[in-house]
Protein backbone atom coordinates (compact mmCIF):
# COMPACT_ATOMS: atom_id res chain seq x y z
CA UNK A 1 0.00 0.00 0.00
CA UNK A 2 1.38 3.79 -1.17
CA UNK A 3 1.72 5.70 1.70
CA UNK A 4 -0.11 9.15 1.24
CA UNK A 5 0.49 12.56 2.83
CA UNK A 6 -2.28 13.55 4.49
CA UNK A 7 -3.32 16.88 6.32
CA UNK A 8 -5.58 18.24 8.44
CA UNK A 9 -6.76 21.71 8.64
CA UNK A 10 -9.22 22.51 11.18
CA UNK A 11 -11.34 25.55 11.33
CA UNK A 12 -12.58 27.06 14.52
CA UNK A 13 -15.59 29.39 13.72
CA UNK A 14 -18.19 31.03 15.39
CA UNK A 15 -20.75 27.88 16.43
CA UNK A 16 -18.47 25.43 16.14
CA UNK A 17 -15.25 24.09 14.77
CA UNK A 18 -14.40 21.82 11.62
CA UNK A 19 -11.72 19.78 10.21
CA UNK A 20 -10.99 18.05 7.34
CA UNK A 21 -8.57 15.58 6.18
CA UNK A 22 -6.91 15.79 2.71
CA UNK A 23 -4.64 13.57 0.65
CA UNK A 24 -1.85 16.81 0.20
CA UNK A 25 -0.98 14.77 -3.03
CA UNK A 26 -4.56 15.27 -5.25
CA UNK A 27 -6.76 17.14 -2.71
CA UNK A 28 -9.31 14.56 -2.22
CA UNK A 29 -11.10 15.51 0.95
CA UNK A 30 -10.95 11.82 2.75
CA UNK A 31 -12.92 12.82 6.17
CA UNK A 32 -15.10 15.66 7.63
CA UNK A 33 -15.85 16.27 11.28
CA UNK A 34 -17.88 18.96 12.90
CA UNK A 35 -18.42 19.94 17.00
CA UNK A 36 -20.80 22.76 18.05
CA UNK A 37 -19.42 24.30 20.92
CA UNK A 38 -21.60 23.20 24.12
CA UNK A 39 -21.42 26.21 26.35
CA UNK A 40 -21.93 28.67 23.44
CA UNK A 41 -24.88 26.85 22.28
CA UNK A 42 -25.92 27.16 26.03
CA UNK A 43 -25.71 31.09 25.66
CA UNK A 44 -23.29 30.61 28.67
CA UNK A 45 -21.14 34.14 29.18
CA UNK A 46 -22.87 36.51 26.69
CA UNK A 47 -25.12 39.18 26.87
CA UNK A 48 -26.67 39.88 23.09
CA UNK A 49 -28.51 43.23 24.70
CA UNK A 50 -24.71 44.55 25.75
CA UNK A 51 -22.92 42.96 22.40
CA UNK A 52 -20.87 40.45 24.95
CA UNK A 53 -19.99 37.62 23.43
CA UNK A 54 -17.16 35.25 25.07
CA UNK A 55 -16.29 31.02 24.86
CA UNK A 56 -15.08 29.41 26.79
CA UNK A 57 -11.63 27.13 26.23
CA UNK A 58 -13.00 24.10 27.07
CA UNK A 59 -15.42 24.26 24.35
CA UNK A 60 -12.19 24.85 22.16
CA UNK A 61 -10.41 21.77 23.71
CA UNK A 62 -13.19 19.10 23.84
CA UNK A 63 -13.54 20.38 20.22
CA UNK A 64 -10.37 19.61 18.93
CA UNK A 65 -9.93 15.83 20.65
CA UNK A 66 -13.60 15.32 19.18
CA UNK A 67 -12.95 15.96 15.72
CA UNK A 68 -9.78 14.92 15.18
CA UNK A 69 -10.50 11.30 17.05
CA UNK A 70 -13.96 11.43 14.61
CA UNK A 71 -11.61 11.93 11.34
CA UNK A 72 -8.95 8.87 12.78
CA UNK A 73 -12.27 6.82 13.47
CA UNK A 74 -13.44 7.63 9.22
CA UNK A 75 -9.56 6.81 8.29
CA UNK A 76 -8.70 3.85 10.13
CA UNK A 77 -4.94 2.90 10.32
CA UNK A 78 -3.55 5.86 8.41
CA UNK A 79 -2.42 7.65 11.56
CA UNK A 80 1.36 7.36 11.03
CA UNK A 81 0.50 9.19 7.24
CA UNK A 82 -0.80 12.11 9.10
CA UNK A 83 1.42 14.89 8.40
CA UNK A 84 0.75 17.95 9.94
CA UNK A 85 -1.69 20.05 11.09
CA UNK A 86 -2.72 23.73 10.59
CA UNK A 87 -5.47 25.62 12.28
CA UNK A 88 -7.52 28.84 11.48
CA UNK A 89 -10.05 30.36 13.75
CA UNK A 90 -12.18 33.76 14.73
CA UNK A 91 -10.33 37.07 15.00
CA UNK A 92 -9.49 39.04 17.13
CA UNK A 93 -10.49 36.61 19.67
CA UNK A 94 -8.37 37.38 22.31
CA UNK A 95 -7.61 35.84 25.50
CA UNK A 96 -5.98 36.82 29.15
CA UNK A 97 -3.53 33.78 30.27
CA UNK A 98 -0.92 33.42 33.25
CA UNK A 99 2.26 33.32 33.20
CA UNK A 100 2.40 29.98 31.75
CA UNK A 101 0.27 30.91 29.02
CA UNK A 102 -3.09 29.19 30.69
CA UNK A 103 -6.37 30.92 30.23
CA UNK A 104 -7.27 32.69 33.45
CA UNK A 105 -10.76 30.81 32.64
CA UNK A 106 -9.35 27.27 33.18
CA UNK A 107 -8.11 27.87 36.08
CA UNK A 108 -10.44 27.56 39.80
CA UNK A 109 -10.14 31.69 40.47
CA UNK A 110 -11.56 32.61 37.03
CA UNK A 111 -13.31 29.50 35.36
CA UNK A 112 -16.98 31.53 35.17
CA UNK A 113 -15.52 34.58 34.84
CA UNK A 114 -16.77 36.00 30.93
CA UNK A 115 -13.43 38.65 31.19
CA UNK A 116 -11.08 35.94 31.42
CA UNK A 117 -12.58 33.95 28.47
CA UNK A 118 -12.10 33.85 24.97
CA UNK A 119 -13.47 37.30 23.50
CA UNK A 120 -15.08 36.62 20.49
CA UNK A 121 -14.38 38.70 17.51
CA UNK A 122 -17.65 40.13 17.10
CA UNK A 123 -18.27 41.18 20.68
CA UNK A 124 -18.06 44.81 20.35
CA UNK A 125 -18.41 45.70 23.88
CA UNK A 126 -15.02 48.15 23.92
CA UNK A 127 -16.61 50.95 21.53
CA UNK A 128 -15.58 53.81 23.78
CA UNK A 129 -11.95 51.67 23.86
CA UNK A 130 -11.50 52.26 20.39
CA UNK A 131 -12.61 55.57 20.17
CA UNK A 132 -9.56 56.08 23.26
CA UNK A 133 -7.28 54.31 20.40
CA UNK A 134 -8.28 56.09 17.60
CA UNK A 135 -7.98 59.95 19.10
CA UNK A 136 -4.41 58.95 20.47
CA UNK A 137 -3.38 57.45 16.98
CA UNK A 138 -4.57 60.93 15.45
CA UNK A 139 -2.30 62.92 18.17
CA UNK A 140 0.49 60.49 18.12
CA UNK A 141 3.39 61.28 16.49
CA UNK A 142 3.62 58.02 14.90
CA UNK A 143 0.31 57.00 13.19
CA UNK A 144 -0.34 53.31 14.56
CA UNK A 145 -3.30 52.52 12.58
CA UNK A 146 -1.65 54.02 9.41
CA UNK A 147 -1.63 50.17 7.95
CA UNK A 148 -5.06 49.50 9.58
CA UNK A 149 -7.10 51.70 7.39
CA UNK A 150 -6.67 54.20 9.55
CA UNK A 151 -9.37 53.77 12.22
CA UNK A 152 -8.79 51.07 14.62
CA UNK A 153 -12.27 49.22 15.70
CA UNK A 154 -13.68 47.94 18.79
CA UNK A 155 -13.46 44.43 17.22
CA UNK A 156 -9.43 44.09 17.88
CA UNK A 157 -6.66 43.39 19.96
CA UNK A 158 -6.35 46.53 21.77
CA UNK A 159 -10.00 47.44 21.82
CA UNK A 160 -11.08 44.40 23.82
CA UNK A 161 -7.58 44.51 26.19
CA UNK A 162 -8.23 47.71 27.06
CA UNK A 163 -12.00 47.30 27.82
CA UNK A 164 -10.95 44.02 29.92
CA UNK A 165 -8.28 45.68 31.92
CA UNK A 166 -9.87 49.06 32.86
CA UNK A 167 -13.39 47.10 33.98
CA UNK A 168 -11.87 44.14 35.97
CA UNK A 169 -9.07 44.82 37.99
CA UNK A 170 -8.97 41.08 39.09
CA UNK A 171 -8.05 39.76 35.63
CA UNK A 172 -5.91 42.86 35.06
CA UNK A 173 -3.51 41.93 37.94
CA UNK A 174 -4.09 38.27 37.16
CA UNK A 175 -3.41 38.59 33.45
CA UNK A 176 0.85 38.01 32.84
CA UNK A 177 0.21 38.41 28.93
CA UNK A 178 -2.54 37.99 25.84
CA UNK A 179 -3.12 35.25 23.46
CA UNK A 180 -5.30 35.42 20.00
CA UNK A 181 -7.19 32.31 19.56
CA UNK A 182 -5.08 31.76 16.13
CA UNK A 183 -2.03 31.77 18.32
CA UNK A 184 -3.19 29.81 21.24
CA UNK A 185 -4.11 26.65 19.58
CA UNK A 186 -0.86 26.05 17.50
CA UNK A 187 0.91 26.93 21.54
CA UNK A 188 -1.42 24.34 23.16
CA UNK A 189 -0.57 21.41 20.63
CA UNK A 190 3.16 21.87 20.62
CA UNK A 191 3.39 22.56 24.68
CA UNK A 192 5.25 25.84 23.39
CA UNK A 193 2.81 28.32 25.58
CA UNK A 194 5.27 30.43 27.63
CA UNK A 195 3.51 33.64 26.23
CA UNK A 196 6.93 35.62 25.20
CA UNK A 197 8.08 32.19 23.07
CA UNK A 198 4.26 31.46 21.67
CA UNK A 199 4.81 31.87 18.03
CA UNK A 200 2.15 34.62 16.70
CA UNK A 201 0.79 34.66 13.60
CA UNK A 202 1.65 37.76 11.29
CA UNK A 203 -1.92 37.37 10.08
CA UNK A 204 -3.43 38.53 13.46
CA UNK A 205 -0.91 40.75 14.85
CA UNK A 206 -0.82 42.60 11.36
CA UNK A 207 -4.72 43.49 10.98
CA UNK A 208 -5.84 43.16 14.85
CA UNK A 209 -2.89 44.77 17.03
CA UNK A 210 -1.00 47.50 14.91
CA UNK A 211 1.96 45.52 14.70
CA UNK A 212 4.46 46.83 11.63
CA UNK A 213 8.04 46.53 10.82
CA UNK A 214 8.39 50.08 10.26
CA UNK A 215 7.35 50.71 13.46
CA UNK A 216 9.67 47.71 15.22
CA UNK A 217 6.37 45.35 15.73
CA UNK A 218 3.94 46.47 18.29
CA UNK A 219 3.01 50.39 19.40
CA UNK A 220 5.49 51.53 21.44
CA UNK A 221 5.36 51.08 25.34
CA UNK A 222 4.33 55.17 26.12
CA UNK A 223 1.60 55.02 23.52
CA UNK A 224 0.40 51.96 25.29
CA UNK A 225 0.35 53.64 29.14
CA UNK A 226 -0.78 56.78 27.65
CA UNK A 227 -4.27 54.49 26.85
CA UNK A 228 -3.74 53.15 30.19
CA UNK A 229 -1.40 52.82 32.74
CA UNK A 230 -2.83 48.94 33.43
CA UNK A 231 -1.22 48.46 30.01
CA UNK A 232 2.45 49.92 31.56
CA UNK A 233 4.61 46.97 30.35
CA UNK A 234 2.42 44.42 28.50
CA UNK A 235 4.63 45.30 25.16
CA UNK A 236 7.62 43.29 26.61
CA UNK A 237 4.83 40.52 27.67
CA UNK A 238 3.77 40.06 24.58
CA UNK A 239 6.13 39.65 20.84
CA UNK A 240 8.19 41.82 18.73
CA UNK A 241 8.22 38.66 15.72
CA UNK A 242 5.52 37.42 13.87
CA UNK A 243 5.69 34.17 11.18
CA UNK A 244 3.52 34.11 8.35
CA UNK A 245 1.40 30.67 8.04
CA UNK A 246 3.44 28.81 5.92
CA UNK A 247 6.26 28.14 8.65
CA UNK A 248 6.29 25.47 11.52
CA UNK A 249 5.03 25.68 14.96
CA UNK A 250 6.19 23.34 16.00
CA UNK A 251 5.37 19.41 16.55
CA UNK A 252 2.69 17.44 18.84
CA UNK A 253 4.03 17.66 22.43
CA UNK A 254 3.76 14.37 24.21
CA UNK A 255 0.63 14.84 25.89
CA UNK A 256 -1.11 16.11 22.52
CA UNK A 257 -0.08 13.35 20.60
CA UNK A 258 -1.43 10.90 23.39
CA UNK A 259 -4.98 13.00 23.35
CA UNK A 260 -5.37 12.60 19.86
CA UNK A 261 -3.78 9.64 18.85
CA UNK A 262 -1.51 10.68 16.97
CA UNK A 263 2.66 10.13 16.69
CA UNK A 264 4.91 13.49 17.58
CA UNK A 265 6.10 13.73 14.22
CA UNK A 266 3.86 15.39 13.12
CA UNK A 267 4.13 19.28 12.23
CA UNK A 268 1.66 22.02 13.72
CA UNK A 269 1.38 24.87 11.52
CA UNK A 270 1.20 28.30 12.51
CA UNK A 271 -2.13 29.81 12.63
CA UNK A 272 -4.51 32.43 11.28
CA UNK A 273 -7.98 34.34 10.81
CA UNK A 274 -10.21 31.76 9.07
CA UNK A 275 -11.15 34.37 6.16
CA UNK A 276 -7.25 34.55 5.59
CA UNK A 277 -7.10 30.56 5.17
CA UNK A 278 -10.31 30.49 3.58
CA UNK A 279 -9.09 32.79 0.82
CA UNK A 280 -6.20 30.43 0.08
CA UNK A 281 -9.13 27.46 0.13
CA UNK A 282 -11.20 29.34 -2.34
CA UNK A 283 -8.06 30.03 -4.81
CA UNK A 284 -7.70 33.55 -4.47
CA UNK A 285 -5.24 35.15 -6.93
CA UNK A 286 -3.87 38.80 -7.45
CA UNK A 287 -6.77 41.09 -7.64
CA UNK A 288 -9.74 38.49 -7.24
CA UNK A 289 -11.44 39.46 -4.15
CA UNK A 290 -12.42 36.69 -1.48
CA UNK A 291 -15.49 37.09 -0.08
CA UNK A 292 -16.25 34.94 3.14
CA UNK A 293 -20.42 35.69 3.11
CA UNK A 294 -21.90 34.21 5.99
CA UNK A 295 -23.46 35.93 9.84
CA UNK A 296 -21.01 38.65 8.49
CA UNK A 297 -18.75 39.00 5.40
CA UNK A 298 -14.89 39.09 5.15
CA UNK A 299 -13.25 40.40 1.88
CA UNK A 300 -9.83 39.25 1.35
CA UNK A 301 -7.30 40.93 -1.34
CA UNK A 302 -3.80 39.95 -2.38
CA UNK A 303 -1.70 42.21 -4.52
CA UNK A 304 2.13 42.16 -5.92
CA UNK A 305 4.40 44.06 -2.99
CA UNK A 306 5.88 46.01 -6.10
CA UNK A 307 2.49 47.24 -7.49
CA UNK A 308 1.48 48.23 -3.45
CA UNK A 309 4.78 50.99 -2.75
CA UNK A 310 3.41 53.94 -0.99
CA UNK A 311 -0.05 52.84 -1.62
CA UNK A 312 -2.29 53.03 1.92
CA UNK A 313 -5.83 52.13 1.72
CA UNK A 314 -7.86 53.94 3.92
CA UNK A 315 -11.03 52.63 5.75
CA UNK A 316 -10.45 49.03 5.64
CA UNK A 317 -9.18 46.09 8.02
CA UNK A 318 -5.72 46.25 7.47
CA UNK A 319 -3.14 45.09 4.84
CA UNK A 320 -0.30 43.34 5.88
CA UNK A 321 3.01 41.61 3.83
CA UNK A 322 2.31 37.91 3.57
CA UNK A 323 -0.66 37.68 6.09
CA UNK A 324 -3.30 35.97 2.84
CA UNK A 325 0.16 34.65 1.14
CA UNK A 326 3.78 34.94 1.83
CA UNK A 327 5.25 37.08 -0.90
CA UNK A 328 1.84 39.04 -1.03
CA UNK A 329 0.38 41.80 0.53
CA UNK A 330 -2.72 40.96 1.97
CA UNK A 331 -5.74 43.37 2.65
CA UNK A 332 -8.66 42.82 4.77
CA UNK A 333 -12.44 44.52 4.56
CA UNK A 334 -15.63 43.27 5.44
CA UNK A 335 -19.44 43.77 7.19
CA UNK A 336 -20.17 43.49 10.45
CA UNK A 337 -23.72 42.06 9.78
CA UNK A 338 -24.73 40.56 6.27
CA UNK A 339 -26.70 36.78 7.22
CA UNK A 340 -27.16 38.44 10.92
CA UNK A 341 -29.60 40.85 9.50
CA UNK A 342 -31.69 38.18 7.76
CA UNK A 343 -31.55 36.26 10.95
CA UNK A 344 -33.06 39.13 12.87
CA UNK A 345 -35.70 39.70 10.26
CA UNK A 346 -36.85 35.58 10.66
CA UNK A 347 -37.02 35.71 14.39
CA UNK A 348 -38.69 39.30 14.38
CA UNK A 349 -41.46 37.53 12.23
CA UNK A 350 -41.42 34.48 14.15
CA UNK A 351 -41.87 35.88 17.59
CA UNK A 352 -45.56 35.67 17.06
CA UNK A 353 -45.69 32.08 17.11
CA UNK A 354 -44.09 31.91 20.87
CA UNK A 355 -47.56 33.77 22.01
CA UNK A 356 -49.78 30.50 20.59
CA UNK A 357 -49.43 27.49 23.45
CA UNK A 358 -50.67 25.00 21.21
CA UNK A 359 -47.97 25.65 18.72
CA UNK A 360 -44.97 23.19 20.25
CA UNK A 361 -41.26 23.85 20.22
CA UNK A 362 -40.84 21.22 17.02
CA UNK A 363 -43.22 23.05 15.28
CA UNK A 364 -41.79 26.64 15.96
CA UNK A 365 -38.40 25.62 14.91
CA UNK A 366 -39.68 23.71 11.58
CA UNK A 367 -41.56 27.07 10.65
CA UNK A 368 -38.95 29.28 11.84
CA UNK A 369 -36.57 27.20 9.37
CA UNK A 370 -39.22 28.26 6.46
CA UNK A 371 -38.79 31.81 6.78
CA UNK A 372 -35.83 32.91 4.78
CA UNK A 373 -36.39 30.71 2.02
CA UNK A 374 -40.12 31.50 1.58
CA UNK A 375 -39.48 35.12 1.67
CA UNK A 376 -36.61 34.59 -0.97
CA UNK A 377 -38.60 33.01 -3.16
CA UNK A 378 -41.41 36.37 -3.12
CA UNK A 379 -39.17 38.99 -3.02
CA UNK A 380 -37.48 37.22 -6.07
CA UNK A 381 -40.88 38.21 -7.72
CA UNK A 382 -41.37 41.30 -7.51
CA UNK A 383 -40.13 43.79 -9.96
CA UNK A 384 -37.19 46.30 -9.66
CA UNK A 385 -38.52 50.04 -9.26
CA UNK A 386 -36.37 52.83 -8.77
CA UNK A 387 -38.43 53.85 -6.15
CA UNK A 388 -38.52 50.95 -3.82
CA UNK A 389 -37.31 51.17 0.02
CA UNK A 390 -33.87 51.47 0.65
CA UNK A 391 -32.20 49.90 4.10
CA UNK A 392 -29.32 50.37 5.82
CA UNK A 393 -26.71 47.33 6.95
CA UNK A 394 -25.58 48.50 10.09
CA UNK A 395 -27.37 46.79 12.53
CA UNK A 396 -23.90 45.67 14.01
CA UNK A 397 -22.30 48.86 13.13
CA UNK A 398 -20.08 49.12 9.93
CA UNK A 399 -16.82 47.05 9.69
CA UNK A 400 -15.30 48.85 6.26
CA UNK A 401 -15.09 51.00 4.46
CA UNK A 402 -14.37 53.45 7.65
CA UNK A 403 -15.16 51.50 10.89
CA UNK A 404 -17.41 52.73 13.19
CA UNK A 405 -19.25 50.39 15.53
CA UNK A 406 -21.78 53.47 16.90
CA UNK A 407 -23.52 53.21 13.40
CA UNK A 408 -27.03 51.84 13.10
CA UNK A 409 -29.39 50.34 10.60
CA UNK A 410 -32.29 52.04 9.43
CA UNK A 411 -35.13 52.14 6.51
CA UNK A 412 -36.83 54.74 4.42
CA UNK A 413 -39.71 55.06 2.48
CA UNK A 414 -42.02 52.28 4.51
CA UNK A 415 -45.91 52.76 3.57
CA UNK A 416 -49.04 50.61 4.41
CA UNK A 417 -48.61 48.29 1.62
CA UNK A 418 -44.95 47.19 2.88
CA UNK A 419 -45.44 43.41 3.77
CA UNK A 420 -42.55 41.08 4.24
CA UNK A 421 -41.47 40.32 1.16
CA UNK A 422 -40.85 43.50 0.42
CA UNK A 423 -38.96 44.90 3.79
CA UNK A 424 -36.85 41.59 2.62
CA UNK A 425 -35.91 42.14 -0.40
CA UNK A 426 -34.80 45.52 0.88
CA UNK A 427 -32.45 44.30 3.45
CA UNK A 428 -30.81 41.73 1.22
CA UNK A 429 -30.40 45.17 -1.14
CA UNK A 430 -28.88 47.08 1.64
CA UNK A 431 -26.06 44.02 1.78
CA UNK A 432 -25.41 44.31 -1.41
CA UNK A 433 -25.05 47.34 -1.09
CA UNK A 434 -22.33 47.77 1.89
CA UNK A 435 -20.72 45.34 -0.21
CA UNK A 436 -20.18 47.37 -3.11
CA UNK A 437 -19.16 50.28 -0.98
CA UNK A 438 -16.41 48.03 -0.23
CA UNK A 439 -15.46 47.41 -3.92
CA UNK A 440 -15.83 50.84 -4.60
CA UNK A 441 -13.18 52.08 -1.65
CA UNK A 442 -10.69 49.97 -3.41
CA UNK A 443 -11.05 50.90 -6.60
CA UNK A 444 -11.06 54.81 -5.48
CA UNK A 445 -7.79 53.61 -3.89
CA UNK A 446 -6.67 52.68 -7.74
CA UNK A 447 -6.80 48.83 -6.74
CA UNK A 448 -8.27 46.87 -9.44
CA UNK A 449 -11.22 44.13 -8.79
CA UNK A 450 -10.69 41.54 -11.49
CA UNK A 451 -12.92 39.05 -10.16
CA UNK A 452 -14.77 37.80 -7.31
CA UNK A 453 -15.33 34.90 -5.47
CA UNK A 454 -17.70 33.75 -2.96
CA UNK A 455 -17.45 31.31 -0.30
CA UNK A 456 -19.28 30.32 3.20
CA UNK A 457 -22.70 29.56 3.86
CA UNK A 458 -24.86 32.16 2.73
CA UNK A 459 -22.87 31.85 -0.69
CA UNK A 460 -23.75 28.14 -1.33
CA UNK A 461 -27.43 28.18 -0.11
CA UNK A 462 -29.17 31.61 -0.57
CA UNK A 463 -29.14 31.92 -4.61
CA UNK A 464 -31.88 34.87 -4.44
CA UNK A 465 -28.90 36.74 -2.24
CA UNK A 466 -25.79 35.73 -4.41
CA UNK A 467 -28.35 37.08 -7.69
CA UNK A 468 -29.02 40.53 -6.09
CA UNK A 469 -25.21 41.04 -5.07
CA UNK A 470 -24.41 40.14 -8.70
CA UNK A 471 -26.30 42.71 -9.97
CA UNK A 472 -25.79 45.31 -7.48
CA UNK A 473 -21.59 44.97 -8.24
CA UNK A 474 -22.28 44.27 -11.98
CA UNK A 475 -19.67 41.50 -11.99
CA UNK A 476 -19.81 37.58 -12.08
CA UNK A 477 -19.52 36.09 -9.05
CA UNK A 478 -17.76 32.76 -8.91
CA UNK A 479 -19.22 30.43 -5.83
CA UNK A 480 -16.20 27.98 -4.42
CA UNK A 481 -17.23 24.09 -4.90
CA UNK A 482 -15.79 23.04 -1.44
CA UNK A 483 -18.11 22.78 1.73
CA UNK A 484 -15.10 23.31 4.03
CA UNK A 485 -13.14 26.07 2.55
CA UNK A 486 -11.60 27.58 5.25
CA UNK A 487 -10.33 24.03 6.83
CA UNK A 488 -9.26 23.16 2.67
CA UNK A 489 -6.85 26.35 3.15
CA UNK A 490 -5.85 25.13 6.55
CA UNK A 491 -5.04 22.00 4.98
CA UNK A 492 -3.06 23.70 2.31
CA UNK A 493 -0.96 25.26 4.45
CA UNK A 494 -0.72 22.15 6.73
CA UNK A 495 0.80 20.83 3.21
CA UNK A 496 3.13 23.22 2.82
CA UNK A 497 4.67 23.29 6.48
CA UNK A 498 5.04 19.38 6.21
CA UNK A 499 6.89 20.21 3.09
CA UNK A 500 4.84 18.53 0.67
CA UNK A 501 4.14 21.25 -1.60
CA UNK A 502 6.93 24.19 -1.46
CA UNK A 503 4.73 27.16 -1.56
CA UNK A 504 1.10 27.77 -0.98
CA UNK A 505 0.56 29.19 -4.48
CA UNK A 506 1.36 25.42 -5.60
CA UNK A 507 -0.86 23.60 -3.10
CA UNK A 508 -3.67 25.48 -4.56
CA UNK A 509 -2.52 24.38 -7.85
CA UNK A 510 -3.06 20.71 -6.56
CA UNK A 511 -5.52 20.86 -3.84
CA UNK A 512 -8.16 23.22 -5.04
CA UNK A 513 -11.50 22.53 -5.69
CA UNK A 514 -12.32 24.83 -8.22
CA UNK A 515 -16.18 26.19 -8.62
CA UNK A 516 -19.38 24.74 -9.23
CA UNK A 517 -22.12 27.98 -9.76
CA UNK A 518 -21.37 31.64 -11.83
CA UNK A 519 -23.76 34.31 -11.05
CA UNK A 520 -23.90 36.17 -13.72
CA UNK A 521 -25.22 40.32 -13.35
CA UNK A 522 -28.62 40.94 -15.05
CA UNK A 523 -28.20 43.92 -17.80
CA UNK A 524 -31.63 44.77 -17.28
CA UNK A 525 -31.09 45.01 -13.18
CA UNK A 526 -27.49 46.95 -13.54
CA UNK A 527 -29.09 50.54 -14.26
CA UNK A 528 -31.72 50.95 -11.08
CA UNK A 529 -29.71 49.26 -8.70
CA UNK A 530 -27.31 51.96 -9.43
CA UNK A 531 -30.14 54.48 -8.60
CA UNK A 532 -30.60 52.68 -5.18
CA UNK A 533 -27.46 52.31 -4.96
CA UNK A 534 -27.14 56.28 -4.27
CA UNK A 535 -30.33 56.53 -2.33
CA UNK A 536 -28.58 54.05 0.15
CA UNK A 537 -25.62 56.43 -0.26
CA UNK A 538 -27.49 59.75 0.39
CA UNK A 539 -29.08 57.60 3.39
CA UNK A 540 -25.95 56.39 4.95
CA UNK A 541 -24.59 59.88 5.18
CA UNK A 542 -27.84 61.05 6.91
CA UNK A 543 -27.59 58.42 9.32
CA UNK A 544 -23.78 58.63 9.75
CA UNK A 545 -24.82 61.97 10.50
CA UNK A 546 -27.33 61.39 12.99
CA UNK A 547 -24.82 59.16 14.75
CA UNK A 548 -22.05 61.42 15.04
CA UNK A 549 -23.87 63.93 16.46
CA UNK A 550 -25.58 61.58 19.00
CA UNK A 551 -28.97 62.21 17.93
Amino acid sequence: MTKRNLCIGVDYGTDSVRAIMVDADNGNELATSVFEYPRWKAGLYCDPSINMFRQHPLDYIEGLEYIIRELKSICTGEEDQIRAISIDTTGSTPVAVDVNGIPLSLTPEFREDPDAMFILWKDHTSVKEADLINDLCRSWMTDFSKFSGGIYSSEWFWSKILHIVTRNPAVARAAYSWVEHCDWMPALLTGNMEPQKIIRSRCAAGHKAMWNSAWGGLPEDLFLMTLSPELKGLRDRLYTETFTSDMSAGVLSPEWANRLGLNTDVVVGVGAFDAHFGAVGGEIQPYLLSKVIGTSTCDMLVAPLDDMKDVIVKGISGQVEGSIIPGLLGMEAGQSAFGDIYAWFRDLLSWTLRLLPQVTEDQYEKVKSTIITELSNKASEIPLRKSDIVAIDWLNGRRTPDANQHLKGAVSGLTLGTDAPRYFKALVESTAFGARMIIDRFKDQGLPIKGILALGGVAKKSPYVMQVLADVLNMPIKVVRSEHTCALGAAMFASVVAGIHPTVLNAQQVMGKGFDMIYQPRSEYVSDYSSLYHEYQLLGKFIEGRCNTGE
